[in-house]
Formats: structure tokens, sequence, C-alpha cells
């Protein structure tokens, strides 16, 4: 088989599943990945044909997103001209993590394709949402990568198309360990303002990953580290807890891990509202911002906070096999699957 992947690099929970998945993947057939945006800092060595700028996500150094900065990534001569030339209809089988090119290439080709990964769970009502959904929220999460089919995956298996996360091996087959330290990953935040506020904590050590670090160095009681995934998973196999944003893969894995959680979602992104009041439904602690008052609940936290364990396995066969049974055959009718989205 022919297999086109896209994957979308606005973080590095993408990169790191699709990671995961390839070798699994390639059981089936030759895979090619289709890379999108430019957030990841991750390295790695996936088999990448085809590139995108795609539509990359810009923080301010608080915890928010730069809006003006990403309008500027609407050009839409370059997203047409990228629609046209990608050659989704050569392959057998499109998997579309989240990216809206081979979207809206399927869409103008006719070709099916399968929405997989952790925003197709949101197609479900059964998802947590946050008290108050926002309607452009939601608009976007079910339609900027329509498909015509889904396999979500989420904390928990809220539908019966929604699979338990995809746990990296290493963490998998971890033996955790309390070295005494606190992980903090807060890529939305810029590193003095983090600084800031740790340093009022200086009875507790924290291993900072920095997107802006080049090497190791040390401030007080913080350590500043460069993005690497096999150092990140060194620090949260042995630290005592991790505080990090409100993403998918990494609290996944510190919930499987059984280390403390603290999840502090990125203003204005959706998504992240929604996981944190997912998250917030299994028990763990979620703060809204990080503010004057941030050290004392910090403090709070480390004292108080409930320790929230999920076991789970390595269910990538499971889901792969369930993905490829169900795949739409090329040739059928696509006018209802994407009704707003065809474009000629």
């Amino acid at each position: 088989m022919k297999i086109f992947y896209a994957v979308q690099a606005t973080g590095n929970g993408h990169i790191s599943r699709a990671i995961q998945l390839l070798p699994y993947l390639q059981r089936y057939g030759k895979v090619d990945i289709f890379l999108s945006g430019a957030n990841s800092q991750l390295q790695s060595e996936l088999p990448v044909r085809f590139r995108s700028k795609g539509l990359s996500l810009f923080y301010n150094n608080t915890g928010g997103l730069q809006y003006k900065k990403l309008a500027t990534q609407l050009q839409p001569y370059r997203w047409w001209k990228e629609v046209r030339d990608l050659p989704v209809e050569k392959y057998d089988v499109v998997i579309n993590d989240f990216e809206c090119v081979t979207s809206l290439a399927c869409a103008w080709k006719k070709v099916p394709s399968v929405n997989f990964g952790h925003q197709a769970s949101f197609q479900s009502p059964f998802v947590p949402r946050p008290a108050r959904k926002d309607f452009m929220g939601e608009f976007l999460l079910k339609s900027y990568a329509k498909a015509s089919h889904y396999v979500g995956l989420h904390f928990d298996a809220y539908d019966d198309f929604i699979y338990t996360p995809v746990i990296k091996k290493e963490v998998l087959q971890a033996n955790p360990r309390n070295l005494g330290h606190f992980t903090v990953y807060l890529s939305a935040f810029g590193d003095d303002f983090l600084l800031k506020h740790l340093h009022q904590v200086p009875s507790f050590r924290f291993e900072l990953f920095s997107k802006s670090a080049k090497q190791v160095t040390r401030s007080g009681n913080v350590t500043l580290i460069p993005v690497n995934q096999q150092r990140f998973n060194e620090s949260m196999i042995n630290a005592y807890g991790l505080i990090t944003g409100a993403g998918f893969e990494t609290p996944a894995e510190v919930m499987h891990l059984g280390k403390r959680l603290l999840v502090i979602p990125i203003k204005g992104q959706y998504e992240q509202l929604c996981n944190a009041a997912a998250l917030e439904g299994l028990g763990v602690t979620v703060l809204k911002e990080i503010d004057d008052q941030f050290p004392n609940r910090l403090l709070n936290w480390i004292a108080l906070g409930k320790v929230v364990t999920k076991q789970y396995s390595n269910n990538i066969p499971e889901v792969l096999d369930y993905l490829m049974e169900t795949y739409p055959k090329k040739g059928i009718s696509l006018d209802l699957l994407y009704p707003e989205m065809m474009l000629g």
C-alpha cells in the first residue's frame, strides 16, 4: 500500500505520535510524510516527502496567542497552490493528523481520508468541553481538517471511534523514580517570565525545557534545558511532578507514570480549554493563568494536589487495524461528507 500521512507540526505532540506510529504503519506499506507547520522543536528521522508552512502558532511571553502574526499566514494563493499540487489522489490511504491543506486537497479531488488523532475525538458530543463553549473553537476543531472518516484519541474512550492515548515506548517501558525535581514544559511562556515566578519557590528544583535555550544552564533553583525528546523523557520519568500546558500527549504520559500533574491551558486556545475540562474532571489540578499568586498556588499543589493515575497500554496495532479496516474505499461519493468544503 502507498500511505500518505499528514502530520501537523504546530506542536511536539503530533511529531512524537508519528514517530511511534511509523514502524507499525510501514508494516502496511510505503509511508510518505507531509509535515505542515513550524512550531515543533523535535528532531526526527521521519520520511518527510512533502513540506508546508501550513498554519503555525505564535505565542507572546505570557501564555497567549499572537493573533496578528497568525493572520499574516493567510495567503490564499500559496494555500491554493499547495492544495492543487498535493498528490493525495496517488495514494491508497490518506491519514490526516489535523492538517488543513490535506483536508482541502482531499475535498477538491474527492479522495477519502481519515482524520486520525486527538482532534478527531471532538467530532463526538460526549467528549468533555468547558462550561462555556466557544462557537468558533468548536467550528475549527470539527472543520479545520474535515475528513470522510474519524479515529480519535483521548484520555478516555468517550465514544466508539475514540481510543485511549498512544504512549511512547520509552514511557510504557519506564521504571518511574522520584529524584525530587519538577519538570516544566510551558512553550507558550517566555523563559524570563517563568524564571521570575519559579525563583520565588527556592526550596524546590525545576527542570525547565526551553525552546530558546541553546545549552543546559543554571539559574538559581532552575535548570534550563533545550527541548530534546530523550532528555525530556528522562526528566519526566524521574520527576516528582510535571507542570505543562493542557495539551494531550504529555498529560497522558504523566498520568500513566503516576506523577503529580499541574496544567495551565494556553489562553485563547479552545482545544486546551477542552482538555483542561477533561483533566479537571479526572481530578487533575488546573490553573487558568500564571500571576502574582502563582508561587502560593504552586506550593498548595505540591502539598495537597491529587495524583491521578491512568494505566495505558500499547494500543497502536489495535488502532491501526481499525483504521485500515474502516478506511473508505476510493470511488465513493463524498458530496455528503464534505458539503461545506466542495470547491468545485
